[in-house]
């Protein structure tokens, strides 16, 4: 992400380009689909129904299934800033079910089925519990039909402010991490359960409804036009988006693949443009390092708001502020949120103690990508940040940095280190074939430090325990 944690890290690329800007234990669960329990016959404890077992957040997220995919149809109008949904959520139970939770913030839920069967519901703070007639075996899918509208309000929250969704004069946006999809519609709210995506976003016409993934089809029907998308790749909550409104959209191709950017229209066409645009060359240029792009559609999204100093790597289309770019087309940004499609999109964490994998990788693409068009050097960029002993990323822990620094300069520039010297221990060979199997053996999947670890020992044949535990785990500076 670039955002307000890349907005503290750097409240611009210049400040990134100066210098300014989880390790340690074993997943909470394991299992075939990324983190999740294999089903069991023993009912999950309801004090367990409302948490996915996160250390930094136990209210995020919920247990009992894995979903599959979400089929959402959203209606929104920017005159009165109502939302009206149909969420069509198909699950697997993980373990014998006769109620279990759904994340929704706000908005009201008028109707809950269950297998077309009426369920009932309740709400405590943002979990909607959902009983059902009799019970759900273990293994069993099933498919839960929510509908549900409002007026939607914002999360805040110290680091990044309002998050979710964010009304405008002509429509709206969604963007925030690691929360902002229970804004929108009722979900399994924590990246451990990643899923497909089908949506379906109907606004005023002669106005934009951009999202992820691949754009079906468009429908005009009485005044309003239907925006059908689609996301095949499973993808996780916090990565799920869309804005409304008046947006310049260009689309291309690009490999095969489709490419959408778009650029609000009260930003003056150019520099933004420009940068934006150059999104293709830029993936190929990472390719070439971490192996093939993981998605099927490209793209970038700049929006014009004051609430917003961040982008944000949502998956197939990064959402970015316009606060980036100043003076010319600053393509450090877009490096680093593209780079986050294989880090953090594709190979997404498995706990949030774990974010150094995202963010520590995304930094050094964006280091690496500085040094590819002549304005930086890898080198002189962990040299000028390791020079500087009272620099406060040493005194926080990437590995390991606690809730309240998860978007520290530590996780992002100390994180980016760490990998600068992994390639001098190991050598640039070894190096990115690390990085090329880490993406490849993990596509699609959950992770956790302890298996970046483990690859690296086993592809470089070094003991790097000693290594890691100092330049992760310790607050101190590391020896070099």
């Amino acid at each position: 992400m670039t955002r307000q944690r890349w907005t503290a890290v750097a409240a611009a690329a210049a400040v990134l380009l100066a210098g300014g800007c989880s390790a340690g234990k074993k997943p909470l669960f394991t299992g075939p689909s990324g983190g999740f329990p294999e089903p069991s016959a023993v009912p999950v404890a309801a004090a367990d129904l409302g948490s996915a077992g996160d250390p930094y957040y136990p209210g995020y997220g919920n247990s009992g299934y894995d979903v599959a995919s979400y089929d959402l149809k959203v209606k929104y109008d920017p005159a009165t800033d109502r939302l009206t949904g149909v969420a069509t959520v198909t699950a697997t139970a993980t373990a014998v079910l006769t109620r279990y939770h759904l994340d929704l913030h706000g908005l009201t839920v008028e109707q809950v089925t269950v297998d077309g069967k009426a369920a009932t519901t309740a709400r405590k703070q943002d979990e909607l519990i959902i009983s059902v007639p009799g019970s759900i075996p273990a293994g069993q899918k099933f498919v839960t039909v929510v509908t549900y509208g409002g007026i939607p309000t914002p999360i805040t929250g110290p680091e990044l402010g309002a998050t979710g969704l964010l009304s405008t004069s002509d429509g709206a946006f969604v963007i925030g991490e690691p929360e902002s999809a229970t804004t929108w519609y009722p979900v399994n709210d924590h990246p451990r359960d990643k899923a497909t995506y089908t949506i379906a976003l109907t606004v005023p016409a002669g106005l934009s409804a951009l999202s992820n993934g691949l754009l079906r089809s468009k429908k005009d029907d009485g005044g309003w036009t239907t925006w059908n998308w689609q996301v095949t790749s499973p993808m996780a909550s916090y990565l799920s988006m869309f804005v409304i409104g008046k947006y310049r959209v260009a689309q291309s191709e690009h490999k095969g693949k489709p490419v959408l950017t778009a650029v609000s229209n009260s930003i003056p066409r150019g520099d933004v443009d420009a940068a934006v645009a150059r999104t293709p060359e830029i993936i190929d240029f990472l390719e070439q390092s971490f192996g093939p792009y993981p998605f099927d559609a490209y793209g970038g999204i700049v929006i014009h708001d004051d609430r917003v100093g961040y982008a944000l790597e949502t998956q197939t289309r990064p959402v970015y502020s316009d606060a980036f770019w100043g003076r010319g087309p600053n393509t450090v940004v877009v490096a680093h949120e593209l780079a986050h499609q294989w880090f953090g999109d594709s190979v997404s964490v498995d706990t949030w103690r774990n974010i150094w994998l995202n963010e520590g990788f995304a930094t050094y693409a964006q280091w690496m990508w500085g040094e590819h068009v002549g304005e930086t050097t890898i080198q002189d960029e962990f040299d000028r940040r390791y020079e500087d002993e009272g620099n406060q990323i040493w005194r926080i822990a990437p590995g390991e940095p606690g809730k309240d620094n998860l978007f520290s300069g530590s996780v992002y520039q100390r994180g980016g280190m760490t990998l600068h010297a992994l390639r001098k221990q190991v050598g640039d060979d070894k190096f990115f074939t690390i990085l090329k199997t880490w993406t490849s053996e993990n596509k699609d999947r959950n992770v956790t430090t302890e298996q970046f670890i483990a690859l690296a020992e086993r592809i470089s044949g070094q003991d790097l325990h000693a290594f890691f535990d100092a330049w992760l785990f310790q607050p101190t500076r590391p020896e070099r």
